[in-house]
């Protein structure tokens, strides 16, 4: 005979009562992980799908079938701005994103597919290719598919091996934090009123009550019967919550900021700093999203157009993102650039962003703000008879 079986039998209610259960385990573990990664990838994916994909030949611009599918109606379920922004999400969380065309001409973002590599110096295959759980039976070449990578090792690797730590600490602190305010009390029982089976019935469902109450109820009223008595313990750690929830707050900004920093994005932005704004957005379009406009560009102009259609054609992908210039905001630059005779006024449309116009005029080069041609000003004084 054991230990306990001598413990039980010697205080037979202890034999019942471990069955009945006064306490719940309602602490979860928090998954900072997603909500990092989404907080920042939704930023960046927000700010890339405001882009313009501009189908140009030379300095003009064409409205034609495929400008339509980039910036207006990819395919018939999404919207430029979720097709984009769903391209982005993938490209940054699974480093690296497919966009098929189906049999219709219709561009999908693939939700899921098989790279085959095996080929060599053959374009790679793409196999298994799935779209809102439809999978194409045919397999799909580089050459007639959008295929980016994104190549933040150091993101994956944060991803799998230091959330692991993160999560830990973060679930600590919000045992700890239930655990300062968790409802605490002590029910004594006069056992000798509770032998019979259905009396450790009623006790379980007394318990049950009165746990019910305090959990769904602001103010509760728990009834003593003969042979209990309640005693409240729940104050203890109440003085501590405020500091707790600053060090929970303050655990979230720092895996914002190291996530927000290896993808690019400025922490500030994230967190919502407003010092040194222009700075920090300046930052943010330099060295996060402009370097991705060029990736896509890249690819695009490689799949779009043939490369004698790209070098005499000049036919091209050129993609605007929200750092457009404003005119009226550069109107005094764009005065001194013009009136100097360093540029044209067709170049500075251009620069800006604007198609350049069909008037002869605008390219010429002019100087002065009285906008005269340069050769308005061949030639110098004359004499009487006419001679220089």
């Amino acid at each position: 005979m054991g230990l306990f079986d001598t413990v039980f039998k010697r205080h037979s209610e202890l034999s019942w009562m471990y069955d009945l259960e006064f306490l719940q385990d309602k602490s979860k573990k928090a998954y900072l992980k997603q909500i990092a990664l989404n907080t920042v990838i939704e930023m960046v994916a927000r700010t890339i799908s405001q882009s313009e994909f501009r189908v140009m030949t030379g300095n003009k611009r064409e409205k034609d079938d495929l400008h339509y599918k980039l910036n207006v109606q990819p395919n018939k379920n999404q919207n430029a701005v979720d097709f984009w922004q769903k391209f982005i999400y993938k490209l940054i969380i699974d480093n690296e994103v497919l966009v098929v065309k189906n049999d219709d001409g219709y561009f999908f973002v693939a939700d899921d597919f098989v790279k085959d590599d095996d080929m060599g110096l053959y374009p790679h295959k793409f196999i298994n290719v799935m779209v809102n759980n439809f999978e194409f039976k045919r397999f799909f070449s580089m050459d007639d598919v959008i295929y980016l990578t994104y190549s933040n090792q150091k993101l994956e690797d944060f991803s799998i091996g230091l959330f692991e730590d993160y999560g830990e600490i973060f679930g600590r602190m919000i045992d700890l934090q239930l655990m300062n305010n968790q409802v605490r009390g002590v029910l004594n029982i006069d056992t000798t009123q509770f032998k019979a089976e259905d009396g450790r019935a009623k006790l379980q469902g007394y318990i049950d009550m009165m746990f019910e109450a305090f959990k769904n109820n602001s103010i509760a009223i728990a009834p003593l019967t003969k042979g209990l008595e309640y005693e409240e313990h729940s104050s203890k750690g109440a003085s501590q919550g405020t500091q707790e929830f600053k060090e929970l707050e303050e655990l979230k900004r720092t895996i914002l900021t190291d996530i927000a920093r290896m993808i690019g994005v400025p922490p500030s932005l994230v967190i919502g700093e407003m010092a040194d704004l222009e700075k920090q957005i300046d930052s943010y379009l330099k060295f996060c999203i402009n370097p991705l406009l060029r990736k896509i560009e890249s690819e695009l102009n490689s799949k779009f157009f043939y490369e004698q259609e790209y070098l005499n054609e000049d036919k091209h992908i050129k993609v605007v993102g929200i750092d457009k210039r404003d005119p009226l905001q550069m109107s005094e630059s764009i005065d001194k650039l013009v009136s100097s005779g360093t540029f044209t006024r067709n170049q500075v449309r251009i620069m800006t962003g604007e198609d350049p116009a069909d008037d002869p005029e605008l390219d010429k080069f002019i100087i002065t703000k009285n906008l005269q041609t340069a050769d308005a000003f061949k030639g110098g004084e004359t004499n009487a008879s006419g001679q220089e």
